[in-house]
């Protein structure tokens, strides 16, 4: 990390581990931002989509911040990614946030609102305006209805404190675009585009699979930095089964804690209805791709134990989320 980018390059999109029934098990939420630091990770995002941002309260999202920067302790990043489509609520967060020591801020594009450029413009702007931290614009329309379109982040790259993109998009020519013609830092939002989103000039990654496994991942931007393409590829290739499994067949959060239950490295795969855990089905695919996973570093499945059990139905917190 420079002064040039405060955010890191090797980002994890953190699950929030919960209990059996569906509280934050907060001493699994230390030791698994403690475990993904310790294998390479430079920044973590909390609260965002792959957190469950959306089933979260706000008092929890602003814990997690405060967890995160006291087990970081200066060893990663801590950003937030727990917006609201609500600009005055998303405000109010980010400042809150701010206050709690967070080290950047993720604004997703308003989502269900549908907002036109203008509207989204507006968000992103008073957003922004509202902290004094570098923001990274999260587009991933496939979530929210509406891309930032190519002229819209144009003129928000002219505002001081955002500094980045993190694309779930997959459009490169837009991303090329915009780094010729911009200062802007972009992050693979997509799981199996890392390799080539590096290979176009962005920064780094925020990730789902990072959470079972950040050291290829690490492996893979340094190789990239260094530029070993050949290095690169091999770790991407290693990946390409893991990836598959964890983004294909379930959102990501269920599958990444199904995964990462099954590995003894979180105390319970449970996530927050509307999300449930893999139906019998989805399990068995998930489990067919994590057979053809060989040579991942720091990932064991030899010793993969997946719970179906553990992982059925989702749960009702006690205290119901604030978002809207």
């Amino acid at each position: 990390m420079t002064a040039d980018n405060p955010f890191g390059q090797v980002l994890v999109a953190l699950v929030t581990p919960m209990t059996a029934d569906g509280e934050v098990d907060w001493p699994g939420v230390e030791k698994h931002i403690d475990d993904v630091i310790r294998a390479g990770a430079d920044g973590i995002v909390v609260t965002g989509t792959t957190g469950e941002t959306s089933t979260l309260t706000d008092p929890e999202k602003i814990r997690l911040v405060e967890v995160g920067k006291e087990v970081a302790a200066g060893r990663a990043k801590i950003i937030t990614g727990g917006g609201s489509n609500e600009t005055a609520h998303a405000i109010e967060l980010y400042r809150k946030s701010e206050a709690v020591g967070a080290d950047g801020i993720m604004i997703v594009t308003p989502y269900y609102n549908k907002p036109t450029q203008a509207g989204i413009l507006t968000h992103f702007r008073m957003v922004a305006d509202a902290t004094d931290l570098p923001v990274i614009l999260y587009d991933i329309p496939g979530r929210t209805g509406v891309p930032i379109k190519y002229e819209t982040i144009l003129r928000l790259a002219k505002h001081p404190n955002i500094l980045a993109v993190k694309d779930a998009k997959g459009d490169f020519s837009e991303v090329s675009r915009v780094l010729n013609q911009t200062d802007l830092m972009y992050f693979s939002g997509d799981d199996a585009n890392v390799l080539p989103h590096l290979a176009i000039g962005a920064t780094g990654l925020i990730g789902v699979t990072a959470n079972i496994a950040p050291a290829p991942y690490r492996t893979i931007v340094d190789a990239v930095n260094r530029g070993d393409l050949k290095t690169a590829t091999a770790e991407h290739q290693r990946l390409e089964p893991l990836v598959r499994a964890v983004m294909t067949h379930v959102p990501g959060t269920v599958a990444a804690k199904y995964i990462l239950h099954g590995l003894g490295r979180i105390g319970s795969p449970r996530v927050r209805l509307p999300l449930v855990g893999p139906e019998e089905w989805e399990a068995a695919l998930i489990e067919d791709e994590i057979d053809l996973v060989q040579g991942i570093p720091g990932v064991d499945f030899h010793n993969f134990r997946p719970d179906r059990n553990a992982a059925a139905g989702g749960a009702l917190p006690k205290v119901a989320g604030t978002t809207r």
